[in-house]
């Protein structure tokens, strides 16, 4: 069954253009790829998309049932967050604005995986098939039974 496992990263302190040179690499990889590139990277950005790319793994291991090998990166974009605007004194009494940016990352991950539903249908027809269902007796018949052994 194909799944989509996603994960997101709000408010991260960085500005967005700095972020995509990390990301634009790791589209269409599969995770251990994705990891193994963001190890080795030398920008700042990378640390916190590599733990991102771990936590959508995670959450797919946890939720779908996902197969770890089978996972690769089908969306991975940033947003523009929120600006927060500072003010640095300069010459003569002015003032020039300090923009600190944010972004919001969002990583999709694509793969095969059961969800927990589908393996509690599968394991109840299993079971059904495997035992043969028994003739309910009433008590009566019961205490019959137990009469006619002795």
């Amino acid at each position: 069954m194909k799944i989509e496992s996603k994960a997101q990263l709000n408010r991260f302190r960085t500005a967005p253009r700095k972020v995509r040179l990390v990301i634009d690499g790791l589209r269409g990889k599969t995770i251990q790829e994705a990891i193994q590139v963001l190890r080795f990277s030398k920008k700042h950005a990378a640390i916190p998309v590599k733990k991102l790319i771990e936590s959508a793994a995670a959450n797919a291991l946890h939720n779908y049932n996902a197969k770890k090998e089978s996972l690769v990166i089908g969306q991975i974009y940033v947003n523009e967050g929120k600006t927060t605007y500072r003010w640095m004194p300069r010459a003569f009494g002015r003032a020039t604005p300090i923009r600190k940016r944010t972004c919001h990352v969002t990583v999709v991950l694509e793969g095969e995986g059961t969800t927990a539903s589908t393996e509690k249908k599968e394991k109840k027809e299993a079971k059904e098939v495997a035992e043969p269902v028994a003739e309910k007796k009433t008590p009566k018949e019961k205490k019959a039974d137990t009469k006619k052994a002795e």
